[in-house]
């Protein structure tokens, strides 16, 4: 749910793909918003959709912008990112492919993704258990997989996002936080990857 972050996402397919040789590609969610409770201000939404539009022009990917965020939409990014952990849990091979229902649902088809049902049906989707889905979703290990993720960005730092980091052992290496195109990354990639031998 961070618009950035779905600009980001074809860079991010980009980089699977050629490095999959090479790499390990994992999915941390940050928790941009977790536990908002209270409903998005006027003001507020306006910010936010001039963020949108900037990723629109910057990145070509699609937004919906007609009634985006309604009135009371309360933008709560934890169950969003425990989806995920749930999905990772259940079947891990198709987390990038929930993270990116997920984002179409939200940014182009103006699904409310803060909602188990929303969520569910997007499992569903992938032909992942419904019943599957609602029982891990609930449950303990859901949770604190979620919290686990979001613990982890804050101790490496991690301030905005997207942020792709680097990770060798223990060395730990941030090739950057915000957007940035597959040209300049590949670039960072290819020289960590040669420092560190792979």
């Amino acid at each position: 749910m961070c618009s950035w972050c779905w600009g980001f996402a074809p860079v991010i397919e980009q980089i699977r793909q050629e490095y999959s040789a090479a790499l390990t590609v994992g999915l941390i969610p940050g928790g941009l918003r977790p536990g908002t409770n209270v409903p998005l201000l006027p003001e507020k939404k306006v910010q936010i959709l001039q963020h949108w539009h900037t990723v629109h022009a910057a990145t070509g990917q699609p937004f919906t912008f007609e009634n985006a965020l309604p009135e009371g939409f309360i933008y709560d990014t934890e169950p969003a990112c425990r989806g995920i952990a749930s999905v990772s849990l259940i079947e891990s091979k198709k987390v990038f492919s929930f993270f990116a229902a997920i984002q179409h649902a939200f940014y182009v088809e103006q699904k409310d993704v803060t909602q188990f049902s929303v969520l569910v049906k997007l499992a569903a989707d992938l032909a992942i258990s419904e019943l599957q889905f609602a029982s891990v979703f609930q449950s303990d290990e859901a949770k604190q997989q979620t919290l686990a993720g979001f613990q982890r960005a804050a101790q490496w730092g991690i301030s905005g996002f997207p942020a792709l980091v680097a990770e060798s052992g223990t060395d730990r290496y941030l090739i950057t936080t915000g957007y940035r195109p597959i040209k300049s990354l590949r670039r960072l990639l290819d020289t960590w990857l040669q420092q560190h031998g792979v």
